[in-house]
């Protein structure tokens, strides 16, 4: 899984889950910012998002599951 891939995991499933389209998701989500594996070694990747505080709350959500199905992506 590359950073790309796993933004728009996020940007598809809150579209689909929540509703709103992938512009929105994609504002809100922000970049998918990685660590480095020697200071992250359980989850190297993050999200900071922004928008309304439902909005915020949506990608926090999709961001706990997602870490636990997809806790080391790459770069790219």
């Amino acid at each position: 899984m590359t950073a790309s891939n796993l933004l728009d995991l996020f940007i598809t499933t809150l579209a689909r889950n929540v509703g709103g389209d992938r512009r929105r998701w994609r504002a809100a989500v922000g970049d998918v910012r990685i660590y480095s594996m020697a200071t992250h070694p359980h989850c190297n990747w993050s999200v900071t998002p922004s928008g309304s505080i439902a909005e915020m709350a949506a990608v926090e959500r999709l961001a706990d599951d997602l870490r636990g199905r997809h806790p080391i992506v790459e770069r790219g």
